[in-house]
C-alpha cells in the first residue's frame, strides 16, 4: 500500500530490500516490509532537578526545556526512530530519559562550583548545562530547541537564598541611610561651593569673553584673506589648465594632418607599387608561356629517349641489387651459424663450470659429513680416505713394481708354532696374524711417515 505522513511527521520503514531504516515523507511499503509512523514536533518537558554545590549546600533548579528530534541531520533523525519512536515521546520512559540526562549533568556541574559561583554566575551556569545536556542527548538523536532555566530556589531546610536575600536587603538599607547622609552634608557643602564659583566663574566668563571676541576677530580676518588668496590661485590654475588645454589641441591637430598627408604619400606609392607588381607578373606569365612553348617543342624527343634509357638503368640496377642481397643473405646465414655455434660453445662451458662448482659443493658436504662422523678426528678422516681411496694398495704396487727385477731382502714373520693337523687352532692363527701387523706398520712410518689408527696402537720410538 501507499503511506503518506502528515507534515510534522515521518514514516520509518524496515524490511527485504532495505538495508537498515528507510526515513520518507511518503512510500510504497509492500507485504514483506514494516512501516512505523513517528511525530518529529518538539515536546516541552518541566523538571525540578534537585543539585548540591562545592559546600555540600542542597538547591533547586527549576527548568523547562523543549526538546525534539534532530529534522536537519538524517543520522539523528534514524538514530530517534530506532531508539526513541517505538516509545510515546509524553510516555514515562523518555520523560525519565529526558529528566536522568540533564539532573545528571546538572549535579555534576554544580558539585564543581561554590553557591556563590553558581548565584552570581547564573548565566554561565545555565549555558554549560544547556551545552553538557544537548552533548548527551545527540546519541539519541534528539536537540535542544530552548531551555528556560528559572531563579534558583532553597530546599526546605536550607534557606541559604532567603538569607542571602535578606543579606542584600539589609545591606541596601544601611546603605541608603549612609546615603542620605552624604547627600545632606553634600547639599550644604555643595551650596557653598556654588555661591563661590559663581562668583569666580563670572569674572572667569567676563576675562574669556573679551579673549574669544579679540580671537574670533583675528581668526575673521585670517580667514577673508585665506579665501582671497586661494580665489587667486584657483584662478590662475584654471587659466593655467586652459592654456595647457589649448597647446594639447595644438599638437594634436598638427599630428593629425601630418598623418594624414603620410597617408596620403602612402597611399599614392601603393598604387604604383602594385602597377608594377601587376606589370611584372604579366611580363613573367608571357615569359613562362614562351618557355613552355619552346619545352613542348624541344623536349619531348629527349623526354622519350630519357625514359628508354631510365628504363635500362633502373633494370640493371635492380639485377644488381638482387645479387647483392643474395650475398648479403648468404653473409647473414654464415654469422648466425657462427653465433649459434659461438652460443653452444659458451653454453658447454658454462655447464661445465656448473658442474665443478655442484661437484666441489657435494665433496665439501662429503667432507664435512665424514668429519662429523669422527668427532672431527683429522687422523682417522685421513686413515678414512686413504683406505677409500685405495692408496695403501697403490703403495703397494709402486713399491712392488720398484723392487720386482731387485733382489730385496724379504722378511717372513710367523707365529713361532708348530702346524697342527685338521682343522687346526683358528685362535693361534688369528694370534699370528696381529703379531704380523708392528712390522708391517712400522715399514709404511718409514716409507710415508704415517702413524697407525690409535685404535690399533702406537709405534715405539
Amino acid at each position: 500500500m501507499y503511506r503518506v505522513a502528515k507534515a510534522s511527521q515521518y514514516l520509518a520503514i524496515t524490511g527485504a530490500g532495505i538495508e537498515d531504516i528507510k526515513l520518507s515523507k511518503k512510500s510504497w511499503v509492500f507485504p514483506w516490509q514494516s512501516c512505523t509512523v513517528f511525530d518529529v514536533s518538539p515536546v516541552n518537558y518541566t523538571f525540578k532537578v534537585q543539585a548540591m554545590s562545592a559546600e555540600k549546600l542542597p538547591f533547586i533548579l527549576p527548568a523547562v526545556f523543549t526538546i525534539g528530534p534532530r529534522v536537519d541531520d538524517d543520522k539523528a533523525l534514524i538514530l530517534y526512530a530506532r531508539l526513541i519512536s517505538p516509545h510515546d515521546k509524553e510516555s514515562n520512559h523518555v520523560n525519565e530519559l529526558v529528566e536522568g540526562v540533564i539532573e545528571g549533568e546538572t549535579r555534576v556541574l554544580a558539585a564543581a562550583m561554590t553557591m556563590e559561583e553558581i548565584f552570581k554566575g547564573t548565566k554561565e551556569f545555565k549555558k554549560e548545562v544547556f551545552d553538557k545536556v544537548q552533548l548527551e542527548l545527540n546519541q539519541f538523536g534528539l536537540v535542544i530547541y530552548n531551555a528556560n532555566v528559572k531563579q534558583l530556589v532553597d530546599v526546605p531546610g536550607h534557606e541559604y537564598f532567603s538569607y542571602l536575600g535578606q543579606k542584600t536587603q539589609m545591606e541596601a538599607a544601611n546603605q541608603a541611610r549612609i546615603d542620605v547622609s552624604e547627600a545632606k552634608m553634600k547639599g550644604e557643602i555643595g551650596s557653598k561651593e556654588r555661591a563661590g564659583l559663581t562668583l569666580q566663574n563670572a569674572a572667569k566668563i567676563d576675562a574669556e569673553s573679551k579673549i574669544i571676541s579679540l580671537q574670533r576677530q583675528g581668526e575673521g580676518t585670517k580667514a577673508e584673506i585665506k579665501v582671497k588668496t586661494e580665489v587667486k590661485v584657483f584662478e590662475n590654475q584654471k587659466e593655467a589648465d586652459v592654456a595647457k588645454a589649448n597647446a594639447e589641441l595644438a599638437m594634436k591637430k598638427a599630428a593629425w594632418t601630418m598623418d594624414a598627408q603620410v597617408a596620403e604619400v602612402e597611399a599614392t606609392k601603393a598604387v604604383a607599387l602594385r602597377e608594377a607588381e601587376l606589370q611584372t607578373q604579366v611580363e613573367k606569365m608571357n615569359a613562362l608561356t614562351r618557355t613552355e612553348k619552346l619545352k613542348a617543342e624541344f623536349l619531348s624527343k629527349a623526354s622519350v629517349e630519357y625514359e628508354t634509357k631510365v628504363q635500362e638503368a633502373n633494370w640493371e640496377l635492380y639485377n644488381k641489387q638482387k645479387q647483392a642481397e643474395a650475398v648479403l643473405y648468404e653473409k647473414q646465414k654464415q654469422a648466425e651459424a657462427q653465433k649459434a655455434e659461438a652460443d653452444a660453445a659458451f653454453y658447454a662451458k658454462q655447464k661445465e663450470a656448473d658442474g665443478l662448482v655442484a661437484l666441489a659443493s657435494a665433496q665439501g658436504t662429503y667432507i664435512k659429513t665424514l668429519l662429523a662422523a669422527v668427532n672431527n678426528d683429522y687422523s682417522s678422516f685421513r686413515d678414512f680416505l686413504m683406505i677409500n681411496n685405495g692408496v695403501y694398495q697403490e703403495i703397494a704396487k709402486t713399491n712392488a713394481i720398484a723392487i720386482r727385477d731387485l733382489k730385496p731382502k724379504i722378511s717372513v714373520w710367523n707365529n713361532g708354532g708348530e702346524q697342527s693337523g685338521g682343522s687346526g687352532n683358528a685362535m693361534k692363527d688369528i694370534a699370528g696374524l696381529y703379531k704380523m701387523l708392528p712390522p708391517v706398520l712400522d715399514t709404511v712410518y718409514e716409507q710415508t711417515g704415517m702413524q697407525p689408527p690409535a685404535w690399533i696402537g702406537t709405534l715405539s720410538k
